[in-house]
């Protein structure tokens, strides 16, 4: 499936009761056509919500800011911020504002991020930091930022409080993943310390917030709230597992891009874990950035017959369990069906 700018959509094709086909981000697989037809007008009213956000009547800042809102996206975040107010009042003002907010927030760290990363390329574009430069893209992050909690003061000071603790995480989540394991601590659980604050964090508090601005009851928000911050992770090694086995097809970006970045992930931390002498070399490849095509590929193919790689699986596959497991105790509806079937494609994705 293929957007109007002509990037491949990280969609799955759906086949709801009625016969007719819709699709929602991220392989959401549902039968339940007014699910679909609620969340797809939600995340819709969240685009418009997004645009309106990202202007400025100053013509740099309207520019750098709307460059990522226009490459588009999965929009995951705020499409979980839907799904949790299906447990409420599903679809209220409050709620899409706070699925607004998840993704800008969202965006400005991509921004940061591609600072650090000195990344070229984000959803098929020019980054920021490579269009401009790194003041550039440093400042429009914090512009987004600035945007995401102006609309937060409409929300009241509790949700102003959880986003605080949010960005908080991901502060510390980014500084550690800066910085070698504490004494004691393995580089696996170091890794996947800095997932929970980087990613699951706010995972957490997209569902939280459509959860609590719905009126769910306090036990719905801590289930959801929790499925989040396992869920999260869960989805962050199923992406660490594709960039080594998956396709551009398949993935959406080039394997091996973190290899080239010198990002660690699960399984590239697991093969410098492993001590056979076989995986010598693999060890020499991976202690640093690779630049050149033919070593990525070399690494790539080691990495691919590794046993790190069904390790970094099995990793990716029990959090999914746990995400799942958790999800046992919520009210029977369609959303809980959804959130099910994503658990479930954390799987399929690691295969």
């Amino acid at each position: 499936m293929v957007d109007p700018t002509g990037r491949k959509a990280n969609c799955v094709s759906v086949q709801v009761a009625t016969g007719r086909a819709s699709s929602l981000p991220w392989g959401l697989i549902t039968t339940d056509a007014e699910l679909i037809d609620r969340v797809s007008a939600g995340i819709e009213q969240v685009e418009t919500l997004l645009e309106q956000a990202a202007h400025s009547e100053h013509p740099l800042i309207r520019e750098s800011a709307g460059h990522l809102v226009a490459a588009g996206g999965k929009r995951f975040r705020p499409l979980l911020t839907l799904i949790a107010a299906e447990f409420g009042d599903p679809i209220t003002p409050e709620v899409l504002s706070a699925a607004c907010v998840v993704e800008l927030t969202h965006m400005a760290t991509l921004y940061h991020d591609d600072v650090m990363d000195e990344a070229p390329l984000r959803r098929g574009v020019q980054t920021a930091n490579a269009r401009w430069d790194n003041t550039i893209a440093i400042l429009t992050g914090d512009f987004l930022f600035a945007k995401a909690s102006q609309m937060l003061a409409d929300l009241g000071p509790e949700a102003v409080r959880l986003q605080a603790r949010t960005f908080e995480r991901l502060v510390t989540g980014q500084i550690d993943e800066c910085l070698e394991p504490g004494p004691g601590e393995s580089a696996i659980d170091h890794y996947l310390g800095v997932l929970a604050d980087k990613t699951g964090s706010l995972i957490a508090t997209a569902l939280r917030f459509g959860a609590e601005l719905s009126g769910a009851s306090p036990a719905v928000v801590d289930l959801l709230t929790r499925f989040g911050e396992v869920f999260g992770v869960a989805f962050q090694l199923a992406d660490d597992v594709l960039d080594i086995a998956g396709d551009m097809e398949q993935s959406g970006k080039v394997p091996g891009t973190d290899l080239r970045e010198g990002v660690p992930t699960l399984p590239t931390l697991y093969a410098l874990e492993s001590t056979d002498p076989e995986s010598a070399r693999l060890r020499e490849l991976l202690s640093a950035p690779i630049t050149d095509d033919d070593l990525v590929a070399e690494t790539l193919d080691a990495l691919r017959s590794h046993d790190a790689m069904d390790q970094a699986r099995a990793t990716a596959r029990r959090y999914a369990e746990e995400a799942r497991e958790l999800l046992d105790a919520l009210p029977d509806n369609p959303a809980r069906a959804a959130l099910f079937a994503l658990c479930d494609q954390v799987h399929s994705r690691t295969v």
